[in-house]
């Protein structure tokens, strides 16, 4: 089945808000056997809706719209529709009673252009929507399916889980799909596929689709199979492969992510962490506590960006920042072992580095960042270059001091991690 996806909104085309609709629905039919083959946006304008509407009926069995269905008057994604396929607008009774009943919970009064909302196409078959007031539309032409949703991305998740799944897999006869994705830290995409060719080889000739997902820090690895095609214990002999063979690498499955992943082995081991951070400026803790049940181990951080700070909290001496500098092995070691004991923790991070895009120097060039662990009778240091990316560096040095903790804590060798 040929599928496409229209966004409607100037909003998106100048940037001002990132189209995170497309993706989502991309990455939701995909598990349902459905691929997504064309991504468009267009303005908030009749003739760009009708034009693009039009063609992609003629390719598409179905078109999936989202965009341009609120009150205001600049909406006119409801009206475009009406004209479009010859039909007119009337109160819908059991919208506007949903609609009411939305602006009552609230303790809110209902304007009277809030009520327009109910006011649908009486041609289409309406999706409703239990978490806002502008209703989806279902539209038929020619064998070909037209879904038109609100562009707000809570509303239209859920008019699609609520309606629009379950009535696609009644309308069409849809294959089943299969995939599975593992995810690695602290290896490139390139790296990755040249160390693994023989395997990949292999996992082509079972006829498995494979692909890599790469993203800052994270690189994702997705097999995907046919049902009846390939079975989901061959997928997880091939994933045990790559699990054995980079352990440093690997962190988790599917929608895991690296701090949820810390967060489960501290907890299960009910122990405690703690950081000190320079160039993550916090990003750090930030990460850990943003993790729900975070405080049944996470104690606390200390920010120290200066040098002052270093010495002042938790006391790295002035003759290391003197000689060696604050981007050092040195400093980094006394920040992780110091921290550790002032927060009374069993582990903690400490993150000193060049985030850039100014700052470096021939011998610290920008991109230089120095991660140290502290833990029960060791403290270990890494150097890495990252690059010249002020975001960018932040956010590797975060993912890569998790990682570091999690090899720290399962007794993975990290050795070949560092990058000096």
């Amino acid at each position: 089945m040929l599928v496409e996806v229209i966004a409607i909104g100037d909003e998106l085309l100048i940037g001002q808000t990132i189209n995170t609709n497309a993706a989502w629905i991309g990455k939701e039919l995909s598990l349902m056997g459905i691929s997504v083959k064309r991504c468009t946006v267009i303005s908030d304008d009749k003739d760009s809706i009708k034009n693009t509407i039009d063609e992609a009926l003629k390719r598409a069995q179905l078109v999936l719209v989202t965009g341009g269905l609120g009150p205001t008057k600049d909406d006119i994604t409801k009206h475009t529709l009406c004209e479009y396929f010859e039909t007119e607008l009337e109160i819908n009774t059991e919208v506007l009673k949903r609609v009411e009943q939305f602006f009552k919970d609230r303790g809110r009064e209902m304007l009277e252009v809030n009520k327009q909302q109910a006011l649908l196409p009486k041609s289409a078959t309406v999706m409703h929507n239990y978490h806002g007031t502008a209703s989806g539309m279902w539209f038929e032409k020619e064998g070909s399916v037209l879904i038109s949703m609100p562009g707000v991305p809570y509303e239209m998740k859920g008019i699609m889980k609520d309606e629009v799944f379950p009535k696609l897999k009644e309308k069409f006869q849809i294959a089943s799909i299969y995939h599975k994705t593992i995810l690695l830290q602290g290896i490139g995409e390139s790296f990755l596929a040249d160390k693994i060719q023989d395997w990949e080889n292999r996992v082509r000739s079972y006829g498995l689709g494979l692909a890599y997902l790469p993203s800052t820090g994270i690189v994702k690895l997705r097999l995907t199979s046919s049902k009846g095609k390939v079975d989901a214990p061959a997928i997880d002999q091939f994933f045990d492969e790559i699990k054995e063979g980079f352990p440093v690498n690997y962190f988790g499955e599917g929608e895991d992510n690296l701090s949820e992943v810390v967060g489960r082995i501290l907890k299960a081991n009910k122990k405690t962490i703690g950081t000190v951070e320079s160039c993550t400026g916090g990003s750090l803790a930030n990460r850990l506590v943003g993790v729900s049940g975070a405080s049944n181990y996470f104690q606390g951080s200390f920010l120290t960006y200066s040098n002052e700070l270093k010495n002042k909290i938790v006391e790295v001496t002035n003759e290391s920042l003197k000689e060696y500098g604050a981007v050092s092995e040195q400093v980094v070691l006394q920040m992780a072992k110091n921290g550790r004991e002032k927060l009374g923790v069993d582990y903690c991070l400490a993150t000193s580095g060049i985030a850039g895009p100014d700052g470096g120097t021939e011998h610290k060039p920008v991109g230089t960042i120095w991660i140290g662990v502290a833990g029960e009778g060791f403290e270990k240091a890494y150097k890495f270059q990252f690059g010249n990316h002020r975001e960018r560096n932040i956010e590797m040095t975060v993912l890569t001091a998790l990682n570091l903790l999690r090899c720290s804590m399962l007794g993975i060798n990290n050795t070949n991690i560092q990058k000096k």
